[in-house]
């Protein structure tokens, strides 16, 4: 499949079967996060694979939708703002280095036949406490992660020319 296909194809998946998924797809998906791009190299970013029913029981009252808790794996993936490069002017790229590896998470699950979604509006605190995390990391998104058998709709995307100018 061409790059061009895999991002077309790529859907925020909301439904997912009981099928559990083989630790080689989980590994594979989890080198291309290691991969990806970040601000100086730095790597600013810890994710936490989850796949323990209790802990997505617990996930789940973090985001209170009901797909969620279909997913039989959830990549919580945290940003160490202590880490990360900042700008002349200060600004923080943790969550932009983060979103990169994020991106490349939800790509190779495409690539691999799995369904994804970006998860952003949830319970941070909560999330950060039920992973017992250190007070620098932050958990900025969730993964769900899993064989999925939604339907796929059509995106709705702006035209080329509604988002690019050429100067």
């Amino acid at each position: 499949m061409s790059f061009l296909d895999l991002v077309k194809n790529r859907f925020s998946a909301r439904s997912f079967t009981d099928k559990i998924v083989e630790k080689e797809k989980i590994d594979l998906i989890l080198e291309v996060a290691r991969l990806a791009p970040s601000a100086v190299n730095l790597q600013p970013w810890k994710f936490f694979v989850v796949s323990d029913k209790l802990m997505l029981s617990k996930l789940a009252e973090t985001y209170s939708r009901e797909w969620f808790k279909t997913a039989p794996l959830c990549i919580v993936a945290c940003g160490n703002h202590s880490e990360s490069w900042k700008r002349f002017d200060g600004k923080d790229h943790c969550d932009i280095d983060v979103a990169i590896a994020v991106e490349h998470i939800v790509l190779a699950a495409e690539e691999l036949g799995l369904g994804a979604c970006w998860v952003c509006n949830f319970d941070v605190k909560k999330c950060s406490e039920f992973l017992n995390l250190s007070e620098f990391l932050e958990p900025i998104a969730m993964i769900p992660i899993g064989y999925t058998n939604a339907i796929v709709k059509e995106k709705k995307r702006k035209a080329v020319d509604e988002i690019v100018e050429y100067i």
